[in-house]
């Protein structure tokens, strides 16, 4: 699928949602005050982990050496797994991508901060809206020719989930990308 390619989004369509109760990227994120409620703080905390989640991919992408580990900083989860088995694959066939993915906008549909079960994932999460362009961003095969289809559309819309397992001891840096599904939406424009 193309954000799976192209712009790290997840193809699994199993709900990785954590359960709720009733950066050096262009970025353009959705109007808001400063923060002044921890529901503004946890969604902009959750909006930079985005950004860093997004950079971390490429770099993984970009590197064949760089450790794949390194996504434990930026996902959890069934994100977790399902990016670490897709580089995986992508580096077992030799691909690798040139170029960035960029944020174009976030926006922020909902925030819960129940922390009350974090060990059945009763955590607080925030669900974001993220339009993402690949157009500046190409995969490559050993020899150096894309492997992109030419039929790819450049920009795309995922709805990220991104929890905070670690609330109780970092709020603010804790955030992750639980899980991520590509949705059908007219895409964004610059």
């Amino acid at each position: 699928m193309l954000a799976a390619v192209a712009a790290c989004g997840s193809d699994n369509d199993t709900d990785s949602t954590p359960t709720r109760s009733p950066g050096a990227r262009e970025t353009i994120t959705s109007p808001s005050p400063s923060p002044t409620s921890p529901e503004d703080e946890a969604s902009a905390s959750a909006v930079e982990a985005v950004t860093t989640y997004y950079a971390t991919i490429d770099s993984l992408r970009q590197d064949p050496e760089a450790p794949i580990s390194n996504l434990e900083a930026v996902a959890v989860s069934t994100q977790l797994s399902a990016q670490q088995k897709f580089l995986a694959s992508q580096r077992n066939d030799g691909l690798y991508q040139v170029g960035d993915t960029k944020v174009i906008e976030t926006k922020i549909q909902s925030v819960s901060l129940d922390n009350s079960d974090p060990s059945t994932g009763r955590v607080p999460s925030v669900t974001i809206d993220v339009c993402w362009d690949v157009s500046g961003a190409d995969l490559l095969d050993v020899d150096g020719k894309s492997v992109v289809p030419s039929d790819r559309a450049d920009r795309g819309w995922t709805r990220l989930t991104v929890a905070n397992y670690t609330w109780d001891t970092d709020p603010k840096g804790g955030w992750r990308i639980a899980g991520g599904k590509d949705m059908e939406k007219s895409p964004c424009t610059a």
